[in-house]
């Protein structure tokens, strides 16, 4: 399983100094070029799937000896080529600060000696970087295991199992011991846990039942956005199966079902179909995409912004084997309270608006 890392840099790359001797360096970052790649400067290409990265900043790594390409370091003017392992190594850890336990009140829906599964609220970061280095639900776990002798909140080899994005709710496994995120970790690898999220999408969606397939990777225009590619040489393969529950007016309650776990995938699939998620900036839903053009609709969408100040997403079902007991584990949460007033709002609205 390939690896990317696409967290900030950390900003005092601007003030690097060369290599010398042999210090230990540590990965800042790590993606293997797809092997239908044209050739082009590796100081341009890294600077386009880096968050906050110039290419100014990637000269000056490069110029330090911090860029490499299959182990060896390379100059800012070096041309990649199909399936070159491009590496930003540096000579500190990519965070300066372990995780730090921090009281922070987790809803916890089981738990055991091997794991533990919670329902996260929209809001809250799951692991730190990109500026978030406290607070997180990661430095929560910290704290709530911090008298298992087991677990150490900085080793990679036990801890979240998966992610969902800041502004989503809903629900995450943590592993406590290696032999359990290994187990778990292979379930997500090899698609058969059961995933199930609920949404609300801009427009009528037409068809009761849909598969969304289009491979994913970061937006080359927007490199905070990802965005569905055509060609099958660019991306990871991404498939977002997806049950309409109920159309509402303007918008329709949806039911995904994850085939594949990708960054951002619900959201970038439900665009790309013409369905971008209710109030969801990063990808256009905090606009009024569908409806009249009267101000006491306006307002009313405005209100509804209001009520669910995030994309309007919900990881409410989960499913997996327990590692060590073999049972078949199923997991449901309820919608959080903001989705089910926006929910409430759009139908009390369709049903008095005038014919």
């Amino acid at each position: 399983m390939e690896e990317e890392y696409f967290d900030e840099i950390d900003d005092s790359m601007d003030d690097v100094e060369p290599v010398t001797g042999s210090p230990e360096l540590y990965e800042h970052f790590r993606v293997v070029v797809d092997k239908g790649q044209t050739p082009v400067r590796i100081d341009k290409y890294l600077s386009e799937r880096i968050v906050n990265a110039s290419r100014n900043r990637i000269q000056k790594a490069a110029d330090a000896g911090f860029v490499m390409a299959n182990g060896k370091a390379v100059k800012s003017n070096y041309k990649i080529k199909p399936h070159d392992v491009l590496t930003v190594m540096m000579d500190r850890p990519r965070y300066e600060n372990d995780i730090i336990p921090e009281n922070i009140p987790l809803n916890i829906v089981y738990e055991d000696d091997e794991l533990m599964v919670i329902n996260k609220p929209a809001g809250l970061v799951v692991h730190p970087g990109c500026g978030n280095y406290h607070g997180t639900l990661v430095n929560a776990i910290a704290w709530h295991l911090k008298d298992d002798p087991r677990y150490d909140p900085n080793d990679p080899q036990v801890g979240l199992v998966h992610r969902i994005d800041k502004d989503t709710s809903g629900l995450l496994v943590v592993a406590k011991t290696p032999d359990a995120k290994t187990h778990l970790g292979l379930q997500f690898f090899n698609k058969t846990t059961k995933r199930k999220y609920n949404t609300l999408v801009w427009g009528l969606i037409e068809q009761d039942n849909g598969t969304i397939e289009g491979n994913i990777a970061r937006n080359p225009k927007d490199r905070m956005q990802m965005t569905v590619f055509s060609d099958p040489e660019i991306g990871k393969h991404a498939v977002t199966h997806y049950h309409v529950l109920e159309r509402i007016g303007y918008v329709t309650f949806v039911e995904c079902v994850l085939e594949t776990g990708r960054t951002h995938q619900i959201r970038v699939h439900m665009k790309h179909i013409g369905h971008p998620l209710f109030n969801d900036e990063r990808y256009g839903g905090n606009e009024i995409l569908k409806g009249t053009h009267f101000s006491k609709y306006k307002q009313f969408v405005n209100n509804c912004f209001t009520v669910c100040p995030r994309q309007a997403l919900h990881a409410k079902t989960l499913g997996f084997i327990h590692p060590q007991t073999g049972q078949e584990m199923f997991f449901t949460s309820e919608l959080p309270e903001d989705m089910i007033q926006l929910l409430d709002k759009w139908r009390t609205y369709i049903s008095n608006r005038e014919e």
